[in-house]
């Protein structure tokens, strides 16, 4: 495998004959660090959810992790899963688990035994300042402390891939840095691929990064 992600010709949208990604052409190569921006609703959101399997392809074609997402099948798209973490903007954490049950779940799913599960949830949490809460459910966190957990979860399981969708939008700056340390830590160390979708790109990220901007549907490269 070359490229970790590539798209050729990509149509992309929620109605059919309305795309709004439209022939896009970009290939992430593994350990690549990529922004990818734009004006809202320009289709940043769009896109991510496109690389892992969320969204139908309109037109053209799209490769993640050596998986042709147009044409796979559900099992597949379960394969290719395991190997993304995933970042959103809310969160999405279980609210009936506890913070340590939700960060175990990725590697429960790729099956990893159970005492290398505490090791690994024991390790994250520490890295992300919230050992203390590790049987804490996630109402009862902050916003920029459920974040540091969804992002605890997202690499937990040693990913090829880590999409991240606004991941420090609503975040004070303490867990801000945070994300970023541990994003730039995941690319750095653990050779793992980031694209992350962001308004805004932090100032002192000190790592080489690859910028793909959305303009009129149209994704485009820019220094």
């Amino acid at each position: 495998m070359n490229s970790i992600i590539e798209a050729s010709n990509l149509c992309l949208g929620y109605k059919k004959g309305e795309p709004i990604i439209k022939d896009a052409n970009f290939a992430i190569e593994h350990k690549d660090f990529v922004f990818i921006s734009g004006a809202s609703g320009s289709g940043k959101s769009t896109l991510l959810r496109s690389l892992y399997g969320n969204l139908s392809i309109f037109d053209g074609s799209l490769r993640v992790c050596d998986i042709d997402i147009a044409h796979a099948s559900k099992r597949l798209i379960n394969q290719l899963r395991q190997n993304i973490g995933i970042v959103f903007q809310d969160y999405k954490l279980i609210e009936e688990w506890t913070v340590e049950k939700n960060i175990c779940l990725p590697m429960v799913i790729s099956g990893y035994k159970k005492e290398v599960c505490n090791s690994q949830v024991e390790k994250l949490l520490s890295h992300v300042d919230l050992l203390y809460k590790s049987h804490h459910y996630p109402l009862e966190l902050s916003g920029g402390e459920q974040q540091r957990v969804a992002m605890a979860r997202a690499i937990a399981h040693r990913p090829m891939l880590i999409l991240a969708d606004e991941p420090t939008g609503n975040l004070d700056d303490y867990s801000s840095d945070m994300i970023w340390s541990l994003l730039k830590s995941a690319n750095e160390q653990l050779d793992v691929t980031i694209v992350v979708v962001t308004h805004r790109i932090p100032d002192r990220l000190n790592i080489p990064y690859r910028k793909l901007n959305i303009k009129d549907g149209e994704v485009y490269e820019y220094s």
